[in-house]
């Protein structure tokens, strides 16, 4: 099992840019795969999350507009959009995956970082003039 993100970079503030979180070793249909970043001196916090067996979605508020996250399952990839970055987003961001469980209904977005099964290995995104 693998997930490697790629995309990350220098960015002026307003600008774009998309990662890409690619997975081997296992379906999408069968996890959820978050976002999460972590800035110097903090702890790594969620930022997006996608549910692989119904596509549904959630952003943390600080990013909500601005983020969007997709995925195509026939590539085993997934990507985080990111609009009008703000220097406050600078930060390493890492994708990971939560297998789903059918069995307590629970969502797997609505999990925690503990929770996760698989972690990358991260990209630096730097939002900067």
């Amino acid at each position: 099992v693998q997930l490697v993100e790629s995309g990350g970079g220098l960015v002026e503030p307003g600008g774009s840019l998309r990662l890409s979180c690619a997975a081997s070793g296992f379906s999408l249909e069968d996890y959820a795969i978050g976002w999460f970043r972590q800035a110097p001196g903090k702890e790594r916090e969620g930022v997006s999350c996608i549910s692989g067996d119904d596509g549904s979605t959630d952003y943390a508020d600080s990013v909500k507009g601005r983020f969007a996250i997709s995925s195509d399952a026939a590539k085993n990839m997934v990507y985080l959009q990111i609009n009008s970055l703000k220097p406050e987003d600078t930060a390493v961001y890492y994708c990971g995956a939560v297998k789903i469980d059918y069995i307590t209904g629970i969502s797997p977005c609505a999990l925690g970082r503990l929770a996760y099964d698989y972690w990358g290995q991260g990209t630096q995104v730097t939002a900067s003039s």
